[in-house]
């Protein structure tokens, strides 16, 4: 992307020239409509923002100007003044498409994106190139602010504009509180980082490069053969109105029950919205691939049962009252159970494993109903918490848990599906098999608390390319309805900034997971969401006893808090030789972004037989101070000492502030 020229040398006008602005437009097209793209709102999903975006720019000229008002220029603005002037228009434009009237319905995009305009495109469907995980974690982001903070998350991270200017520029385009967005979009910036800018600059926020596919075929001739109908329909309601209406009657003996006649007319005769199956709301086919939103809410129904309403009906009866239907309740911790307020989501309705399965969504829990198809056992309701799933979070739910293993229910933009062995890094991967409607075939189970652990069977999942670009993952079953995400964040790298949680698919990552996959057992039914494993220091062992890796194992719960595993990963011969723990923690913030520094220490004994008290600390510690023995600069520390020690540790951090050891369960 060109660089922008620096400050006029007047000051710039309230309204520029038609001929001058549409030079600016054509100019720097691309560089606006990226802007424009940025403040759109996602919620209209990626392929009318992407229209949108364009439109906002195309209609940017004076005269043709949609947006509150004429925005002036800031004085001291580094860009030129037929730039400046029309990048103000197209910001105060793409904001007035957040407007919403007081009593407009949420689940409808604002008025403003209902007007027609052009461009106007039919038959195809336009999507933003896919980018990396770091992109796809930064458009999560933003769909989760305000309009005015998008916009100035963008005029700071692209335009690279100041403090002043962007507030300037939202005061003008109507924004009541710059000072807010501006707050917004630093919370924006501090889960990104320094590279904001260049990740702004990729390719998954440019509208101007785009993958093209067409619109649900089946659909559109459904659509074409539904609005025959309608037509026909129309032409015979004229013909009725013209002859006049016929006399209305009550029912025969009997009074009109307007209850009775108002459950009709809705089409729930009897019965809450909640509990009818024919009002449960179901996400279109497409839909995945044209939205921010990667999530349960994107699931469009499947199985070959998605219309049995009987089936669906009790499903929903047993979610209302459990002990009314006579269902075997499976809850986890902190999940509330209490009934929908609404019609729920269809995920899936079909027979698995010798049982009718149910799955629905609320909005923040999933629920299994499965009731055996031979009758041998009372049906069962399964319900979990699922608040603020994404990508890999919501990838797949449980379908049926047997001798045989576990199958799975995977999302419509998984593109590859695969199992391998978690203590085994240099085995290959396995083929997993899975049908038309994303159901698997069976996958071992992980041993339990207490089993011999000789294998740690793992499913891994590649995003489609629709969605981001060269995205694998693993996740795995720890007996619950939802699977739990594994994720690594490697060693501190030279002068580097704080590493980020990445996928646990890389050689050192699996490395890793080998040695600690084993402490998984004992995490089952407890709401996990995901666990990283973050390697936080590399320590030389005394006398040539080789290197070490310091560990912090997060468990984090859908709930929020979580627990930490410290352990220590010494040398050797097995790849899946089980960790030295060190402590246990929780709940606790610590080895999360919320926690970012550490400090820990173990007895260590060399093959000599000598003992050492071994310390270690996190990236920004400059020293340790070890009980007993005095300061040293450096992140790890290893002190001799006469018999097995019990050392403490406290760490000397960058800022100055002491950092002391966790108390360890």
């Amino acid at each position: 992307m060109a660089p922008l020229p620096h400050r006029p040398d007047s000051a710039p006008p309230t309204r520029i020239g038609l001929d001058r602005a549409e030079v600016v437009v054509v100019e720097r097209y691309a560089r606006l409509v990226r802007l424009a793209h940025l403040v759109l709102p996602p919620a209209l999903g990626r392929h009318r923002r992407v229209l949108l975006a364009h439109g906002v720019v195309q209609r940017s000229l004076p005269g043709l100007t949609t947006g509150s008002g004429q925005v002036p220029v800031p004085e001291d603005s580094g860009d030129p003044v037929g730039y400046a002037w029309v990048r103000g228009q197209v910001v105060s434009s793409a904001l007035s498409y957040e407007h919403r009237p007081r009593l407009w319905p949420r689940r409808l995009p604002p008025p403003r994106a209902l007007r027609p305009g052009l461009p106007v495109v039919w038959g195809l469907r336009f999507f933003p190139r896919a980018g990396g995980t770091e992109e796809l974690a930064l458009d999560r982001a933003l769909a989760g602010v305000s309009a005015p903070a998008r916009a100035a998350f963008a005029l700071a991270g692209l335009e690279e504009l100041g403090e002043a200017d962007v507030a300037a520029l939202l005061a003008a385009a109507g924004v009541a509180d710059p000072s807010a967005a501006l707050t917004e979009a630093a919370g924006v910036k501090a889960r990104t980082g320094e590279a904001a800018g260049a990740l702004l600059a990729s390719r998954e926020f440019d509208p101007c490069q785009v993958q093209i596919r067409p619109t649900d075929l089946l659909c559109r001739r459904r659509k074409t053969r539904l609005v025959g109908v309608g037509l026909v329909a129309v032409a015979a309601s004229c013909a009725l109105a013209v002859a006049g209406p016929a006399p209305v009657q009550a029912p025969a003996g009997n009074e009109a029950d307007g209850t009775e006649a108002v459950a009709a007319v809705a089409g729930t005769p009897g019965r809450t919205p909640a509990l009818d199956p024919r009002l449960l709301r179901r996400t279109d086919a497409a839909l995945w691939a044209d939205t921010s939103r990667v999530d349960f809410t994107a699931w469009p129904p499947r199985g070959g049962r998605a219309e049995d309403t009987e089936l669906l009906g009790r499903a929903l009866g047993a979610w209302s009252a459990p002990e009314a239907a006579g269902v075997k309740l499976v809850r986890y911790r902190t999940t509330p159970v209490q009934p929908p307020a609404g019609p729920p989501r269809l995920l899936y309705a079909g027979d698995v494993s010798g049982a009718a399965v149910v799955l629905l969504h609320d909005g923040t829990r999933a629920a299994r109903y499965a009731e055996p198809l031979d009758g041998a056992a009372p049906p069962s309701l399964e319900v979990a918490r699922t608040d603020e799933a994404d990508v890999t979070t919501a990838a797949a739910l449980v379908l049926s848990r047997t001798e045989r293993g576990v199958r799975f229910l995977l999302v419509p933009w998984v593109s590859e599906a695969g199992t391998r062995d978690l203590l085994r890094p240099d085995a290959p991967g396995q083929e997993l098999r899975v049908s038309d409607d994303g159901v698997s075939e069976a996958v071992a189970s992980p041993p339990v608390a207490g089993a011999p652990c000789e294998r740690w069977p793992v499913v891994r999942l590649r995003s489609s390319a629709r969605i981001v670009e060269d995205h694998a993952f693993l996740v795995t079953d720890l007996g619950e309805l939802t699977a739990a995400h594994l994720s690594y964040t490697p060693l501190p790298g030279s002068g580097a900034g704080a590493r980020q949680p990445r996928e646990a698919t890389g050689e050192a990552a699996l490395a890793a997971w080998a040695r600690i996959g084993c402490r998984l057992a004992g995490l089952e039914r407890g709401g996990v969401r995901s666990v990283n494993t973050w390697d936080f220091a590399e320590q030389k062992l005394p006398e040539k006893a080789g290197r070490a890796v310091w560990g912090c194992t997060r468990v984090s719960t859908w709930r929020g808090p979580g627990q930490i595993l410290v352990h220590l990963r010494t040398p050797a011969e097995r790849a899946a030789a089980p960790v030295r723990l060190v402590g246990e923690s929780g709940p606790t913030a610590a080895c999360s972004r919320f926690g970012q520094h550490l400090v820990a220490s173990t007895a260590w004994r060399a093959p000599s037989g000598r003992w050492y008290a071994l310390a270690a600390g996190s990236r920004e510690v400059r020293a340790l101070t070890v009980s007993g023995s005095e300061r040293e600069r450096g992140r790890t520390v290893a002190v001799r000492t006469d018999g097995e020690p019990d050392p403490r540790v406290t760490g000397h951090l960058s800022t100055g502030d002491e950092l002391t050891e966790l108390d360890y369960r």
